[in-house]
C-alpha cells in the first residue's frame, strides 16, 4: 500500500508548512488527486488518518478533488480524455497516449489554526 509512504510526504509537507507559517494546528486538507495516479482515495484518507495522531494534524479532514485523465494522442494529435493509461485514443483508437493530466497529486490547501 503506497499510501502509506504518501501519507507520511504529505504530513512532512504540512509540518514544514507549520513551521515556516508558524500555525500550531491543522484543521483540514486539500488534496488533488489525478485519476492516473493509481493513488486511491479512501486508502490516503485511512493511512493519513494513522500517520497523522498525535500530530498537528490529528483529526484533520482530509479533503480530495479528483483530476481527470487527460493525454496527447501521437497519432491524431488531440488532447483527449483518458480513463486508464495506455488506454487507446478515443477519437482515432491509436496509439501511443502521452498522459497529460491526471497523474498528479498535491497538497492544494491547508485550513490552520
Amino acid at each position: 500500500m503506497h499510501e502509506m509512504s504518501l501519507a507520511v510526504g504529505i504530513l512532512q509537507i504540512v509540518e514544514e508548512a507549520a513551521r515556516a507559517q508558524r500555525f500550531q494546528r491543522v484543521r483540514s486538507i486539500v488534496l488533488e488527486i489525478g485519476e492516473l495516479s493509481a493513488v486511491e482515495p479512501e486508502a490516503m484518507r485511512f493511512c493519513f488518518d494513522a500517520v497523522s495522531r498525535g500530530t498537528l494534524a490529528d483529526g484533520a479532514e482530509l479533503d480530495v478533488i479528483t483530476v481527470a485523465g487527460q493525454g496527447l494522442c501521437f497519432n491524431c494529435n488531440k488532447t483527449v480524455p483518458l480513463a486508464a493509461l495506455y488506454d487507446p485514443c478515443p477519437a482515432c483508437g491509436g496509439h501511443p497516449v502521452q498522459p497529460t493530466g491526471g497523474t498528479e497529486m498535491r497538497v492544494k490547501e491547508l485550513e490552520v489554526e
